[in-house]
């Protein structure tokens, strides 16, 4: 297909957009890696592998991780029930998979804690919620809960049930003709997911600050130990870990795109 040259208003508009991508883009990330290596590599090695940063970004990964694989797993199941099943609320329980996209993870944050707070409604629950690792789990799967689901419904919607009656008929069995028939298809739509997951789970801060409290050691996640570097003046702290963090989302962004290629292929 031949291009056509750009007109005045084609100019002007991608003009626009490029100082729209600097400003908002290429700006601050020239300015955060300045400020990181304005005296050499040194400064920036030592606040990376300073045991408190160290900790809070095995913390941030940890999470990320296993929210990731709940979310893989849960998400394949809650997307199939969605599609291949009719009941009573079917309606509500699709309304509320985007529940995540539309509430303030503070918000959420502060439910939790007034749920399993000391003086929270439920006392005698039997896992530790407020104030530990574990309720942040709980947030950071719930905050990046729509991207497996809403990435794997339309597939499982396109497809039809001819090859997977067809299989039932020759004998295989549910779990065979899953692996076989069903997981090829939805293979690209679920690593994309899982990244997607990945990237929202290691950026979150509001939830995972209220519910944790953000106890240095204990439940200080990456970009909680960004905040309280800020606020104790470790500039070469914050704008490290902040690097790094963007190096990763930067990793992540690549991936994404390859695998978009590969979908669009496929």
């Amino acid at each position: 297909m031949k291009e056509r040259n750009l007109s005045l208003g084609g100019v002007l508009l991608l003009t626009l957009v490029l100082i729209y991508a600097g400003i908002l883009l290429l700006a601050p990330i020239f300015a955060l890696v300045s400020h990181v290596f304005k005296d050499g590599f040194e400064p920036f090695w030592s606040a990376i592998t300073n045991p408190q940063a160290l900790g809070a970004l095995w913390l941030s990964v940890r999470l990320a991780v296993i929210a990731s694989i709940f979310n893989a797993v849960f998400g394949v199941m809650v997307a199939w029930v969605l599609v291949r099943h009719r009941f009573f609320g079917k309606s509500l329980l699709n309304a509320l998979v985007d529940l995540p996209l539309v509430i303030s993870p503070v918000i959420v944050g502060y439910v939790m804690i007034v749920l399993f707070g000391r003086t929270g409604w439920i006392q005698n629950f039997p896992i530790k919620l407020a104030f530990s690792w574990e309720g942040m789990l709980v947030l950071t799967v719930f905050v990046s809960l729509p991207f497996v689901i809403r990435e794997i419904q339309p597939i499982l919607g396109s497809m039809g049930k001819e090859q997977e009656e067809a299989a039932y008929t020759l004998g295989a069995s549910s779990w065979g003709t899953f692996w076989r028939i069903i997981f090829p298809a939805i293979r690209h739509s679920l690593i994309y997911g899982i990244i997607l997951t990945l990237a929202r789970s290691l950026g979150e801060f509001g939830a995972v600050a209220v519910i944790g409290g953000g106890v240095q050691g204990s439940t200080e996640s990456a970009t909680i130990y960004i905040y309280r570097s800020l606020n104790d003046r470790n500039y070469a702290g914050a704008y490290s870990m902040a690097l790094l963090l963007g190096i990763i989302a930067v990793l992540i962004l690549v991936i994404m795109n390859n695998l978009r290629v590969h979908k669009r292929g496929g």
